[in-house]
């Protein structure tokens, strides 16, 4: 595991490399402009922070935490997360490694819920976490720290419900309540164990969960954790089987498709040493069957392990208990197919990235080798003529300037309008418009407290949100349509090679928008009861709804500013160009006119300037064939060792 992540590494530092040459010599150059810087920037940061996440899904006690120490943490000699009969993780568990951040165990209050901010909002706010520092020189300190994670306290119902802990249609809650009537809940809401396990480092991030209850009640798990991880593993135990609590959680949360595997575990409770192994692997393989037919699987895609006797297994080095665990079946299927899956989706956004770089920097060595031979062209010409003829050339070329001058005034009308649209855009998307929309949804909720009331101004609240985005798209498209006719205008009048605006779209986060409506309605779109405890849990939810929403908003906002920053700059560059050419052909003409140059010392500077371009030309296919090559050259590699 830990080799294929390095050389998934590897392959990714590769591009990087490949990427920064490319980058430092189009700027060596003068070949960058504001669009190339952005583009090039944005898919360095992009390469940066590439992460790739595992949750662990799982009713209690079904061996969550033990399979996350059999597969990642066994080489330490000892259990890393705390694992034991009962409940052994009550809060959402994210470990990771921030090389900026100490070794640590940053805790989020569970009073945190009675506010209106979801566990995202609060990642932007250190002071609210409390932070425990690790000692890696000392397992058993590291490991009582990791206990938090199941620590609880009791509380008064009415504070349970606050925090959407307590329901009181439930008909087994009291059966929670201790002798005082008080409700025992996790005394962390979230946690985030910073890590520098070698797998972390490299960018791996696990989830585990609480137990599938969490998954209704912490809205985080439901509408963010869950859904965007690339691989999920829902973990059974043999001896129960699939109840009906799984089967929900699977078809609303989980459900079969890329990166989801079914986890059969604790294989060893079928374990007899009065039975044949021959009788043991057949029943093992009727519940494999079993699980599947209930889950709507083929019974290759259910894994039967034993966490547990994997990991003594593995800290024993007992290679037959390892064998007989069955895990490493799992463990091949579970990183054959994150690795390969995530660096293909960055594989593809990578060659798009190319094709548009290469495409805008072989555009403007193009514009300067089109330059260079008009002026050889014009220069060859005066071979033999008298000053009449250079006066008259002059003249062309002036007149060539003043209209393009004209031209240049022509475009100052379009950038007023340009900043109106821009404007416009920002109304329909802006963040303030959001803010004031989660503000009206929590006041109708707060005026209706019946379910069927808030849940229809949570409604009109996805409505009015797709609406925002489509006028915003609109405004979109109209500046780059307006875009579009200036390019096509001044490559039309003045033979600018100039490919088209580069494109700008908000269907990324109208999909995200969707994913997010679709979980909400998943959960509470057929509910009728008229509960208040069930109005209080979808307040939480919408909390982490809005939550979402801001940030997709945020994000919008960011890449259609950096868009408007940009979407001028190869036109901007190519201008530049024109009127430095320009200039510099009346100079060359004037300066032959005055017979202070030479006219074949001038031809003699232009050939080698020309000679000079096409070197570029051949360097910068080089550069652009050397990041292909780290694309897909490593990737390939990658997938042969594979």
């Amino acid at each position: 595991m830990v080799r294929d992540f390095e050389q998934y590494s590897a392959w990714r530092q590769g591009v990087v490399t490949a990427l920064k040459n490319y980058q430092a010599w189009v700027a060596g150059a003068s070949l960058a402009d504001a669009a190339t810087d952005q583009r090039i920037s944005r898919t360095l940061a992009r390469l940066a922070d590439d992460q790739l996440s595992v949750a662990f899904v799982a009713e209690f006690s079904r061996g969550k935490s033990e399979l996350i120490n059999a597969i990642f943490f066994a080489e330490y000699g000892q259990r890393i997360l705390p694992s034991a009969a009962g409940r052994t993780t009550m809060c959402p568990t994210e470990l990771l490694w921030n090389p900026n951040m100490a070794p640590s165990i940053r805790l989020l209050p569970i009073e945190t819920r009675a506010d209106n901010l979801s566990t995202s909002d609060y990642r932007e706010q250190p002071a609210a976490w409390t932070v425990l520092p690790l000692n890696l020189d000392a397992g058993a300190e590291m490991h009582e720290a990791f206990k938090q994670v199941s620590k609880t306290r009791y509380v008064p119902v009415e504070e349970a419900k606050r925090y959407g802990l307590y329901d009181e249609d439930d008909p087994d809650m009291p059966a929670t309540l201790d002798e005082n009537g008080w409700v025992e809940v996790s005394l962390w809401r979230h946690a985030i164990i910073n890590f520098p396990h070698p797998l972390l480092k490299q960018g791996l991030v696990i989830l585990d969960t609480p137990g599938l209850n969490a998954i209704g009640t912490e809205p985080e798990l439901t509408l963010n954790l869950i859904p965007n991880a690339h691989a999920v593993l829902f973990i059974l135990a043999a001896d129960t089987g699939v109840t009906k609590s799984d089967i929900e959680v699977w078809r609303n949360h989980i459900g079969a498709g890329a990166g989801r595997l079914v986890v059969l575990n604790k294989i060893d409770s079928m374990w007899d040493e009065l039975r044949s192994e021959e009788d043991i692997n057949a029943e093992i393989a009727r519940q494999q069957a079993n699980v599947a037919h209930m889950l709507s699987l083929e019974p290759r895609q259910v894994f039967p392990v034993s966490a547990q006797k994997a990991l003594v297994g593995k800290i024993n080095h007992d290679v037959e208990l390892q064998a007989r665990s069955r895990l490493h079946a799992l463990e091949g299927a579970l990183f054959n197919e994150l690795i390969p899956a995530k660096k293909d989706i960055v594989r593809k956004q990578l060659v798009q990235e190319l094709q548009a770089l290469n495409t805008a920097q072989m555009a403007m060595l193009h514009a300067r080798s089109r330059g260079i031979v008009e002026q050889l062209h014009e220069l060859r010409s005066l071979r033999g003529k008298n000053q009449s003829v250079i006066s008259h050339m002059m003249r062309r070329i002036d007149v060539e300037k003043k209209e393009f001058d004209a031209s240049l005034f022509k475009l100052q009308a379009t950038r007023a309008v340009f900043t109106r649209l821009s404007t416009e855009l920002y109304t329909c998307m802006g963040m303030d418009i959001v803010r004031d929309d989660i503000e009206l949804v929590r006041q109708e909720m707060q005026r209706s407290r019946f379910f069927t009331g808030v849940r229809e101004a949570v409604r009109g609240y996805f409505e009015r949100t797709r609406a925002n985005l489509d006028a915003a798209e609109r405004k979109t498209l109209e500046i780059s349509e307006m875009m579009g006719v200036m390019y096509r205008r001044f490559s039309t009048e003045h033979g600018l090679t100039l490919a088209l605006p580069m494109p700008f779209s908000l269907d990324r986060y109208r999909d995200e928008l969707a994913s997010i409506e679709a979980i909400y309605y998943k959960t509470f779109g057929t509910a009728t009861l008229l509960t208040t405890s069930r109005v209080t849990l979808m307040e939480k939810f919408f909390d982490t709804i809005a939550s979402r929403v801001r940030g997709c908003f945020r994000s919008a906002n960011n890449d259609a500013e950096a868009w408007l920053k940009v979407i001028m700059a190869p036109l901007e560059a190519q201008i530049r160009q024109h009127k430095d050419q320009l200039k510099h052909r009346l100079g060359s003409i004037q300066r032959i006119h005055d017979a202070t140059d030479s006219l074949e010392q001038k031809i003699d500077a232009f050939e080698r300037s020309q000679q000079e371009l096409e070197a570029q030309k051949t360097r910068l296919n080089e550069l652009a064939n050397a990041i292909g090559i780290a694309i897909n050259a490593e990737f390939v590699a990658l997938d042969a060792a594979a």
